[in-house]
């Protein structure tokens, strides 16, 4: 997996490119956790992301509940079909603001 973070206008964009699955979701999460503090506001970007565990669903529920708590939210950006279908049958995409 490779992350790629950028910071704009108090939002933290994060790309994520491959798996994310019990190996690599705790990697994710500290990279994370580095800016969590300091913005209300996380786009994950799942352009390239081409899969996704329940390892990697536990760490977006744990960014969501952080964000949320400030008031803030975090925003799911391009998954794919595999990784859609994923978050739909889980539940995840009735409380995840996704955007295509």
């Amino acid at each position: 997996m490779e992350v790629i973070k950028k910071k704009s206008n108090g939002i933290l964009f994060v790309a994520v490119k491959g798996r994310l699955d019990a190996n690599t979701a705790s990697e994710l999460e500290a990279e994370v956790a580095k800016d969590l503090a300091n913005f209300q506001e996380i786009h994950l970007d799942f352009t390239d992301l081409i899969y996704l565990s329940s390892a990697g669903l536990r760490v977006l529920l744990s960014f969501h509940k952080s964000v949320s708590q400030k008031g803030g939210k975090l925003v799911i950006l391009h998954p794919c079909d595999e990784v859609m279908e994923i978050l739909s049958m889980t539940g995840f995409a009735d409380f995840l603001e996704i955007e295509w």
